[in-house]
């Protein structure tokens, strides 16, 4: 994708526009990212707007659109309504048979570029983020012994990139 071609840049206008007017209306834009049929490995989604209220972006991988916008939004009204979300934390859900454990993205850069657009930070400056890493039917997290994901599936935060 060449940034001075003419139509990439209308393109990246339009989706800046976008961009702006849900985090207006919503104060959060959940962003999908897909690499195939869904659930796909290499699917995740993160927030964009949390780091404008002074909170990390969220992040989920390896789950269906509908999941990430459910969990993703739920998460960021908790924000919202003045909550912070810390390390290490278990969070369960209403209606979704997963919990999450909040983990420290050590690596946003390679990951969050619609983030870093948005908020014009380059990678090495990148806005911070929290994984929302799900158990498994069992209650196990991937770190756990008994664990029964497959480790593709959900990889441990600093260790995959965009």
């Amino acid at each position: 994708m060449n940034p001075t071609d003419p139509e990439v840049l209308a393109f990246l206008d339009q989706d800046d526009r976008r961009l702006t007017e849900t985090i207006r209306a919503h104060a959060v834009s959940v962003e999908y990212v897909s690499c195939g049929p869904e659930p796909e490995p290499s699917s995740f989604a993160y927030t964009i707007g949390l780091f404008g209220l002074g909170h990390p972006e969220l992040l989920i991988y390896s789950v269906t659109p509908g999941t990430a916008a459910a969990v993703l939004n739920e998460l960021a009204e908790r924000v919202r309504e003045g909550g912070d979300l810390l390390p290490g934390e278990v969070i369960a859900f209403e209606g979704w048979a997963h919990r999450v454990r909040v983990e420290e993205v050590p690596n946003p850069g390679d990951i969050v570029f619609g983030a870093n657009r948005f908020y014009q930070r380059p990678p090495e400056a990148s806005v911070p983020v929290l994984q929302l890493t799900w158990d498994d039917k069992t209650g196990h997290f991937p770190d756990d012994s008994g664990y029964t994901v497959p480790p593709l599936a959900q990889p441990r935060p600093g260790t995959w990139r965009a």
